[in-house]
């Protein structure tokens, strides 16, 4: 049913199996809460909230999300989500991960849910890659560790790629992760006296658009789309 309702573009596979979980999901009018439950959507009546499903054509977008806009569909905080960037796209898109309310950069947005579920486990160790201020310049054999393996909060950080990218005072740093822990960059820099100012993504995968301005966003080409595909 969870693979059904991404389909659908109604959310991220995981997200759409906490809509079952919650009992707002009905096949043929009866509410179904249990993540093994099989329909046909050729057949089968299936509403969320009482609305019918349409399978929606797929939609690929890839925005440069500036600073202020929380990467979710609402926001319990009231705060401006990624979405009120969108002007006349159809189809029911949610973002693809997440960059904090303070980060900008490429964001992917999708109402595909199974792609957006491959590109989101960890498994698949997706390099994301990321231009970083921090205060201070780090040394060397920081940086190394950094590369090895990060100890955070008692857990060990996959290892992640560091360059520098402009020297400074405060310089900039160019960061490729593998893996995408809950401000897992700010943080790692906090815990050793460098904290981040400015961070921005500026690759997600295959995906990279030096041109594309804050706030603004296109549809990915084919052959863009054909590259996530493939990972």
């Amino acid at each position: 049913m969870q693979k059904i309702l991404a389909a659908a573009g109604i959310d991220s596979r995981r997200a759409c199996e906490q809509i079952i979980l919650d009992g707002r999901v009905q096949v043929n009018g009866k509410t179904v809460t249990e993540l093994g439950t099989l329909a046909n959507p050729r057949r089968d009546q299936i509403t969320v909230d009482l609305q019918p499903i349409e399978r929606e054509a797929p939609v690929y977008i890839l925005m440069n999300k500036p600073k202020g806009y929380v990467t979710t569909v609402k926001d319990d905080q009231g705060r401006p989500t990624v979405m009120a960037l969108l002007k006349g796209v159809p189809g029911r898109l949610y973002p693809v991960g997440r960059l904090d309310f303070n980060s900008e950069g490429l964001l992917l947005m999708t109402n595909d849910g199974a792609l957006a579920q491959v590109l989101m486990g960890p498994e698949h160790e997706i390099p994301k890659v990321y231009l970083v201020k921090v205060h201070r310049n780090p040394r060397p054999e920081l940086l190394k560790e950094f590369q090895e393996g990060f100890l955070l909060s008692g857990r060990r950080l996959k290892p992640c790629h560091i360059e520098v990218a402009e020297k400074g005072d405060n310089p900039w740093l160019k960061v490729t992760l593998t893996e995408g822990k809950n401000q897992q960059i700010r943080r790692m820099f906090a815990a050793v006296g460098h904290p981040v100012s400015k961070l921005r993504r500026v690759q997600f995968g295959p995906l990279a658009d030096p041109l594309l301005k804050p706030g603004a966003w296109r549809y990915l080409s084919p052959q863009e789309i054909a590259a996530i595909k493939s990972l």
